[in-house]
Order: structure tokens, then sequence, then C-alpha cells
């Protein structure tokens, strides 16, 4: 296993409580506070919930279930959260990296054995989206029956504007990943995603304050490096790159594209799909209504 410069050199690892509590003073600002907010905006949790915090072993979903430990000790909304860790294949040193991070997060986390990444390592066509899909399939099945109504992923706001740049630059369409979806395979299941307006630097130095490492990605194409940069030639790294550049032009970028999708303005849009159904500006033009808003 190659060692990964970009964290201190391994010390003492803090105390769960001490992880826990670095959340809500040192980074209460940055992470705990848009956590919060970002499930009150969305309304990500209800009375009685029963969530289940799904733990990949990266930074990010370490995070979300050391966060959600505190959260649930402490919240307003009585809900009950479990840990859920899918194996999909993992070499053993990196399902070790995992439980060695979980027990210094004091998590108590549930594991849960597939097959994906072989299945994954035979495939030529897009591996990372068959990947994604099949874990999720797996996540949701495991968690309803461990009689959850929801499941928690880790992503973050950069994930979110990234998917929007890769949705408009590779698919020709205007996208994102939502703060919460229903799911359409598995019925009264929801996906929600807490950390949403939490920032990847912001995560990053809540790991190296507390001088953890955790797994990028530990599939088949990188395992003999679980540190690396992972997808360095990928659409999402690009994309990375572009909005650094973006950035130090105009710090504020990122947070323009955020708004953006709370601020989509259809009397300007060309064409827009809701519930499987096409629609045009063309559809109501002539609409005596609409003419009296034509602002030109």
């Amino acid at each position: 296993m190659l060692e990964d410069n970009r964290f201190p050199k391994a010390r003492t690892i803090s105390r769960p409580q001490e992880i826990e509590r670095s959340i809500i003073k040192k980074f209460r600002r940055t992470i705990w506070n848009r956590m919060i907010g970002g499930i009150k905006d969305y309304k990500l949790i209800s009375p009685g919930d029963r969530i289940a915090v799904c733990i990949s072993g990266g930074k990010d979903s370490m995070l979300l279930g050391a966060a959600f430990q505190h959260l649930q000790k402490y919240s307003e909304i009585p809900f009950e959260a479990v840990y859920l860790t899918m194996d999909p294949g993992y070499a053993p040193a990196n399902r070790a990296l995992i439980e060695e991070n979980a027990k210094a997060l004091g998590l108590d986390i549930h594991f849960f054995q597939t097959d994906i990444f072989n299945i994954v390592s035979k495939t030529e066509e897009s591996p990372c989206y068959l990947c994604a899909r099949m874990r999720r399939g797996f996540l949701y099945s495991n968690a309803q029956k461990m009689g959850c109504n929801k499941i928690a992923l880790g992503h973050h706001f950069d994930d979110v504007i990234e998917t929007v740049l890769m949705s408009m630059f590779y698919s020709a369409e205007y996208k994102t990943m939502m703060p919460k979806l229903h799911s359409s395979n598995f019925p009264g299941m929801e996906l929600i995603r807490p950390l949403y307006q939490v920032r990847e630097a912001d995560i990053i130095s809540w790991a190296k304050y507390n001088r953890l490492q955790f797994l990028q990605c530990a599939c088949r194409f990188t395992e003999e490096n679980p540190y690396m940069e992972w997808g360095g030639d990928s659409k999402r790294a690009e994309t990375k790159a572009l909005l650094k550049q973006l950035r130090e032009v105009n710090p504020q970028v990122d947070i323009n594209i955020f708004q953006s999708l709370h601020n989509v303005n259809l009397e300007t849009v060309i064409g827009w799909e809701r519930f499987g159904k096409q629609y045009s500006f063309l559809d109501d033009y002539d609409d005596p209504e609409r003419c009296s808003h034509t602002l030109y």
C-alpha cells in the first residue's frame, strides 16, 4: 500500500468524542451549520425516520457518519440511524482500513457482502456507472431489510455543481444531483444527501485536522494505490480542474452555479422535461397571458 503524502505523518488518532466534537466546534460554521441548513432547507429528516447512513469508507461518508452520530443524540426531530457498509469485494487491507476508521469514529457499522467489483471488472463500457447503480440497489435492499425508510449518502456541494457542468458538457442537458429522491424500484424508500451544502475542501480539512486517512476508491482499477487521486483522467476530474481555474478568476463561481439550480426561469428556457414528458416554449408561445409577461 503506497503512502499518502497529502496527510500528516500518522500519530495517535483522536478519541471518537474528540473527532465528533471537532465537527460542532472547530468546523461548526463550515460543516455542522451547513449540514443542518441543508437538512432544514430540503426537509430531509422527518419524525420517526429510520435512516441507513451509508459508509463507503471515503472521507465524505465517514464524516456523514460521525455527524449523524452527534445529530441523533441532540436532534429536535426524533429519528433512528444505522450505519451500513457494503463490501463489494475490497482487498483485506482496504476492508481493515474501513474498520479501523469506524472504530476511531465510534461508529457501529454493519457490513454486508456483494461481488460487485468482480462483476464490474469484467465490463468494458462505463464500469463506474454500472458500479454506482449496483451499489445503490444493494444499499436500498439491505437498508429496507433493516427496517429503514431512507438511505443517506455522502455527496457534497462540489459533487452537485460538478454534476451540473458534466451534464451540460457531456450529456447536453441541465440537471444535477437532487438533495432527496424517492426510489422508483424500492417503494417507500427515499435517498437523502445531508452534506448537500458542505464543501469538499472543508471535509478534507476536517480529515487532516483529526489525522485520519480514508479510502478514495478501492475497486479493481485502483486498489493497488487506494489513496490515489481517483479519476485522474475522468470527466469529473477534468471538471474539478476547470472549476479550480474559474475560481481563480471569480471566487464566487461555484456558489453562483449552485444558486442557479434554485433560480431557473422557465420563461427563458427553450425546452424542459417533467415526469418523462417533453415541453417547449413554443407550446404556449402565442398565449395572450404569456405575451403580457414578455420582457423583450
